[in-house]
């Protein structure tokens, strides 16, 4: 197998694992608070991430920061991203929450527009509108299935919103910072953001429920292993066609795991929204933003 080969199907087994991250938290339901789902996922997630830095040299010595403040701000964004994120799917398809996240890239050039005063080329301000289009033609039948579709689509655009601004974030840090510390500075903050929710009342989980718990961190700890090293293996614009492959993978889950089938609105939109990505995250000036899993 080539180092192209190797990165590309590393690539598709971080999509998996993250399509069955997604599946397991679904599955809690609502046997386990959102905090204390958070809490499992970042938790566990630490001690694969951990073994993956000491394995390269990385840990402890590769964990120093001279911009804690820049890391918090990113880790808020993304933690808030993450509560959103896993609140979607008590409302929405696997496949359908997976596929708002890919709203992020469109926002992340109306932010770099707006915030950032950066110049943006009009192949990108017609992925914003390719994007948002696709986003209305999911949401416009919602309008007449009742209130939690729409209360799901809201919380997917608003993970998508936040997201945008982790990666905007998250820009500024890869240039001086190690991308192990930015990963384990985030897993760390969302396992502290998590566990400050126990006084609001935990559960005391049975088996099952614990085994799904611990999944949901070590599907996405190894999720996050396997991206980076497709990174190490392949440039990221050979990669990019199999990111969107998530939306796949989160489908076929969703229909063999809680027999939920894609609506006509879903198809749809799909093409819309990922087409609105591509563009939002074409090669310019302004940097692009595809990769979406930091914040899962």
């Amino acid at each position: 197998m080539s180092q192209t080969q190797r990165g590309i199907a590393l690539r598709i087994l971080s999509g998996v694992l993250f399509a069955a991250m997604m599946a397991t938290v679904k599955a809690i339901g609502d046997a386990a608070p959102l905090g204390q789902i958070v809490f499992f996922r970042s938790a566990v997630a630490m001690v694969p991430l951990v073994v993956f830095l000491w394995l390269r040299n990385e840990f402890p010595a590769g964990l120093f920061t001279r911009r804690p403040f820049g890391h918090l701000t990113r880790c808020a964004l993304g933690g808030a991203a993450m509560f959103t994120s896993f609140a979607t799917l008590a409302f929405l398809p696997i496949a359908e929450a997976t596929m708002l996240a890919y709203l992020s890239p469109v926002m992340v050039v109306a932010l770099a527009a707006t915030v950032l005063s950066e110049r943006v080329p009009p192949r990108r301000w017609l992925g914003v509108f390719v994007g948002v289009s696709g986003a209305l033609v999911l949401t416009v039948p919602a309008f007449g299935a009742g209130q939690s579709p729409l209360i799901g689509i809201g919380l997917g655009v608003a993970t998508a919103a936040l997201t945008a601004g982790a990666l905007i974030q998250l820009r500024a840090l890869a240039v001086s910072e190690n991308p192990g510390a930015i990963a384990f500075y985030f897993a760390l903050f969302c396992s502290l953001a998590g566990l400050a929710t126990w006084p609001l009342g935990w559960a005391v989980p049975d088996g099952p429920t614990l085994a799904l718990l611990v999944l949901s961190g070590l599907f996405g700890g190894a999720a996050h292993i396997a991206m980076t090293l497709s990174f190490r293996y392949t440039e990221a614009s050979a990669l990019a066609p199999f990111e969107y492959l998530s939306i796949l993978w989160a489908a076929l889950l969703g229909f063999l795991l809680f027999a939920e089938r894609p609506a006509l609105a879903f198809l749809l939109a799909v093409p819309l929204v990922v087409a609105g990505a591509v563009l939002a995250s074409a090669p310019g000036k302004t940097p692009a933003a595809r990769t979406l899993p930091e914040v899962r």
